[in-house]
């Protein structure tokens, strides 16, 4: 008998957080290592946010609260979200959590019972897997295709959804691929939840990156949308729009104050309660004018930077990359690399216990960061079911433009070098996967290819 329960094993990871004692490792050894592998922006708090928390801390409101989240805070939400919606929204029916992250858990756990089936996106937000599995529920991946844009309709949800379905995933703007919904494209998966989805179902829409859009395209939710306000749970946080990822405040409307009573009463049992000290410096953030001034300036340095990734990578033989219309990631199709540099029958010769620990954009991604020092993310880290056969990488932009611009030249550099991968994969015991411990056993004594 392990020490630890089954359902643990169950539990999969977000490799954007893994990847970091690779990069510590790394930089220890003096290479200077381009990060574009975690989703955070690299601007400061906004100032009027960060002077309220002072403020806070000040006045000593450092103690436990409401944990449905302060009344302030939620009524500025209920507020908010009913503006930017349309729909009628009141307090009672919000809960505020450490993050946008905790409702992907909470949800799978509050509706779901064994057996019971969610959809959700894929490539789509590694949790959205990962916790399904955890809580015996089954894994429905709607994958999404480079030829339609990573879009899809009506049609394709409608052939996933059975009499088991109890919660349907939606993500826009999209993690990794940076889609972005249109009102009719809303309107037609509206359309097919309520005609074919069971009336329980449960949409989870994950809208934390509302505010990063790209070439005038807007934010749109589901909930808009008539008859999906009273099934749909609408999430954001301050993580991405106020560039405050550490601060840990993040919201969750309910269909019902029922619903909302139930995901307090989660928080109780998981966190207590979210700081508020916190909750009151999103409460100013909130709607404010110099939030929006700050969130244009943050989209607009996104925006340029995306055009120089997206051009630079479209440039390099063997990689194709879609321009993203929202969030900040890009995620270049490295088929074409994989298949010159010899990676995809180096993947073939593996046998299949080895072949299902791994990828051919697993292999590039972990030579690019031993070789040539970009972190980056392959297409497994956000999805393993179905992910066979599909080559793809997720870039952050969420990084200076200067670095974005060496690390497209050192993608570039790796792309061509054949010998280095051969060289590469003999260093390393196979199957080479995504583990920083034997990235570390199998290649602290090796020479690298190059030196940046």
């Amino acid at each position: 008998m392990g020490i630890f329960a089954d359902r643990v094993a169950l539990l999969g990871t977000e490799n954007a957080f893994r990847v970091g004692p690779a990069i510590a490792r790394l930089e220890a050894e003096g290479h200077r290592v381009i990060r574009c592998n975690i989703g955070e922006p690299d601007f400061p708090l906004f100032g009027h946010i960060r002077d309220e928390v002072k403020r806070q801390l000040d006045a000593d409101n450092t103690h436990y609260c409401d944990p449905q989240g302060v009344l302030p805070l939620r009524e500025t939400i209920a507020r908010e979200m009913s503006r930017t919606r349309g729909i009628e929204i009141t307090p009672d029916r919000v809960c505020v959590f450490a993050g946008a992250k905790p409702p992907i858990g909470y949800s799978q756990l509050l509706y779901c019972n064994p057996g019971d089936e969610v959809i959700y996106p894929s490539p789509g937000f590694p949790i959205y897997e990962s916790f399904t599995r955890f809580v015996g529920a089954v894994p429905v991946p709607l994958h999404l295709e480079e030829d339609r844009g990573f879009a899809f309709g009506g049609d394709e949800l409608r052939a996933l959804i059975t009499p088991r379905t109890k919660i349907i995933i939606l993500n826009f703007p999209s993690n990794p691929t940076g889609g972005v919904a249109t009102e009719a494209q809303l309107a037609e998966i509206a359309a097919t939840i309520r005609e074919h989805a069971p009336e329980d179902v449960r949409v989870y829409s994950d809208e934390v990156y509302e505010h990063i859009l790209f070439d005038g395209a807007e934010h749109h939710s589901i909930a808009s949308q008539p008859g999906m306000a009273e099934r749909t749970i609408i999430v954001s946080g301050a993580s991405k729009s106020f560039s405050w990822t550490g601060g840990r405040v993040g919201w969750a409307v309910l269909p019902t104050a029922e619903e909302a009573a139930a995901f307090k009463n989660m928080n109780i049992n998981d966190i207590s309660c979210v700081s508020p000290y916190n909750q009151m410096g999103a409460r100013v953030g909130l709607g404010s004018m110099l939030s929006d001034a700050e969130i244009r300036r943050m989209v607009s340095a996104f925006q340029q930077r995306r055009d120089v990734v997206v051009d630079g990578l479209n440039r390099i033989d063997g990689i194709t990359c879609h321009k993203p219309r929202g969030a900040f990631y890009v995620f270049p199709n490295i088929g074409g690399v994989c298949e010159k540099l010899g990676i995809i029958d180096a993947f073939e010769s593996l046998d299949e216990e080895q072949k299902a620990a791994t990828s051919p954009a697993t292999i590039f991604q972990l030579f690019l960061l031993e070789k040539y020092h970009v972190a980056a993310l392959d297409r497994r880290s956000f999805g393993v079911i179905g992910s066979e056969g599909r080559h793809f990488l997720r870039l952050s932009i969420a990084t200076g433009i200067d670095d974005l611009r060496e690390a497209v030249v050192r993608i570039g550099q790796a792309s061509r070098d054949r010998d280095g991968v051969a060289d590469f994969l003999q260093e390393v015991e196979a199957p080479w996967t995504f583990d920083s411990a034997r990235v570390a056993e199998n290649t602290s004594q090796s020479s690298p290819t190059t030196v940046h």
